[in-house]
């Protein structure tokens, strides 16, 4: 596996957690799937334990890769305070290129970490990562967002102070739909690039990396897509 550069979050590894504190929404939903699938799991772009510490306090033993060590010692060090280290085996790699050998019933990759791959390309070489991580019928469980005009409107260009003393900016561009994302606070500051895609462009690609949909919701209520900027997936491997 190639080395790993320098993560930009390694800047913000302490500010992640309060920045975020209030993402809470999606962590009932990928705990709940880690109960139906059982474990291990692997979540892809684990950060600093915020859906794997609820997992493994429920029971469930984690693989998590990320590709920010700085991010993986805070995840490591809230483990061993929640008392659930144990259960958490935490690994430095890519998305594109995960450093795991076990094949599993269940990959996750939660928080809109796919929006970190860049083109069609990264995006397909993520897919078959997580395809080839999962065992016959096993499953991969993601969400992603392509913005509305209205969003759009009101954050480009501004500083926006997301929670006390943390702020950030979003520069979009609409032609290369890429979100250009900067966070700073008291303990650090980062700019990072993503990109979206439209939900029926994530549906042809999970088909051609060799997964079945079986289901995009609208949130982590379970609601189906029926139009919006997020969408949470369900796919099974095919073959």
């Amino acid at each position: 596996m190639p080395a790993v550069d320098t993560s930009p979050y390694d800047a913000i590894a302490e500010l992640y957690d309060p920045w975020s504190r209030s993402v809470t929404e999606d962590v009932g939903f990928y705990v709940e799937e880690a109960r139906s699938a059982g474990g291990p799991v692997v979540e892809l772009g684990v950060g600093t334990g915020r859906i794997a510490i609820p997992t493994a306090a429920a029971g469930i033993d984690v693989i998590g890769v990320d590709s920010s060590r700085g991010m993986l010692a805070v995840c490591a060090e809230r483990a061993r305070l929640a008392g659930v280290a144990k259960r958490l085996d935490l690994r430095v790699g890519d998305l594109r290129e995960p450093p795991v050998g076990e094949r599993v019933a269940l990959v996750t990759c939660p928080f809109r970490s796919l929006l970190h791959m860049r083109d069609d390309t990264d995006r397909r070489r993520a897919l078959a990562a997580a395809h080839e991580l999962l065992v016959a019928g096993g499953r991969l469980a993601f969400d992603v967002f392509a913005p509305s005009s209205g969003d759009v409107e009101e954050t480009d260009g501004r500083w926006l102070e997301r929670e006390p003393g943390i702020w950030e900016r979003a520069d979009w561009d609409l032609v290369t739909q890429t979100l250009t994302l900067s966070v700073r606070g008291e303990t650090g500051e980062a700019t990072m690039a993503l990109s979206w895609l439209a939900p029926h462009e994530w549906h042809e690609l999970l088909e051609f990396s060799g997964f079945e949909v079986e289901a995009c919701y609208g949130w982590f209520d379970r609601t189906p897509y029926s139009g919006g900027e997020d969408t949470v997936w369900i796919a099974r491997r095919s073959s």
